[in-house]
């Protein structure tokens, strides 16, 4: 049945991959023809469809010359190569983790402090909501210029400004969790004499872990966008963000979609890591089977 059940995942989507894969090499004829047929002259239409798949500075590169630049960057590059993804993705992690970290840590205590604090509910849930509504682009040359004005730089602006994206989606998990358990669990803990802060760790913590995971999920991936963001306007030369910037300088598309994909491949694995610390914690505390 387990076998069953991956065949019947695989399979779509397999199909679907191929489906997106197919519509990119074709989207990617009309989108560098034109240069094609500036660059190349008296070309029949195949060798025309062959040039616009391996155009060195193709307005949509094809996937695999995205793959191959990856796999050349990654693994034909030495670590501390500033044109290896390896090296510009572990200062982007950098970045990421602390964010995250600091995210996941404000948005936990100040959920607390809503749950527990009726005006803190009425005043500061509101503003929380509200500081999700200013661009983070808007915002994030202002954090970079600030923090730079009083000697602060390198990995901690960008550390907030991932923060900033990632503590919103753990405040509104969490404030949720927390007030999952029913009014008639509540009330059984009260005949028990559990003070509040019993009823916190035996009761409303546990029931609040599905809902913080699922969080976790969606703040690492806003972290590692935060990460990137405050790379683009504090001028850094390392990072998957500054990998980004480079290519749009020098007009390196497929530099840009590699970055891109590396980003998308990193996000995918701290949500994976997420997801197995998940079940693992639920198992053991028998709230999953």
């Amino acid at each position: 049945m387990g076998s069953n059940y991956k065949k019947n995942k695989v399979v779509p989507v397999t199909a679907i991959l191929l489906l997106i894969g197919i519509f990119w090499y074709l989207v990617a004829i009309p989108m560098n023809s034109e240069k094609v047929s500036r660059q190349f002259k008296n070309l029949s239409t195949s060798e025309h469809i062959q040039k616009c798949w391996s155009l060195k500075k193709p307005k949509l590169p094809t996937p695999h010359q995205i793959v191959t630049e990856m796999v050349n960057t990654t693994f034909f590059k030495k670590v501390s190569s500033k044109r290896s993804l390896v090296y510009h993705g572990w200062i982007t992690l950098q970045a990421t983790l602390a964010g995250f970290f600091l995210g996941t840590l404000f948005g936990i205590l100040l959920a607390l402090g809503i749950v527990h604090n009726k005006a803190m509910d009425l005043s500061v849930m509101p503003w929380v909501i509200a500081s999700q509504t200013i661009p983070i682009l808007a915002i994030a040359p202002m954090i970079i210029v600030v923090m730079n004005s009083v000697g602060v730089t390198g990995l901690l602006p960008k550390a907030i400004i991932s923060m900033y994206l990632s503590f919103f989606p753990v405040v509104v998990g969490m404030v949720k969790g927390l007030r999952s358990p029913d009014q008639i669990q509540l009330d059984q803990m009260k005949t028990w004499s559990a003070s509040s802060n019993q009823i916190l760790w035996y009761l409303r913590f546990p029931s609040s872990l599905p809902f913080l995971f699922a969080s976790l999920k969606v703040g690492v991936a806003a972290s590692l966008v935060g990460a990137i963001v405050g790379e683009l306007p504090s001028g850094a030369i390392s990072g998957l963000g500054a990998r980004m910037l480079a290519g749009t300088y020098y007009g390196q598309t497929i530099m840009i979609w590699s970055a891109l994909f590396a980003a998308a491949f990193l996000a995918a694995f701290l949500v994976f890591i997420i997801d197995f610390s998940q079940k693992i914690v639920l198992k053991k505390m028998a709230i999953i089977r």
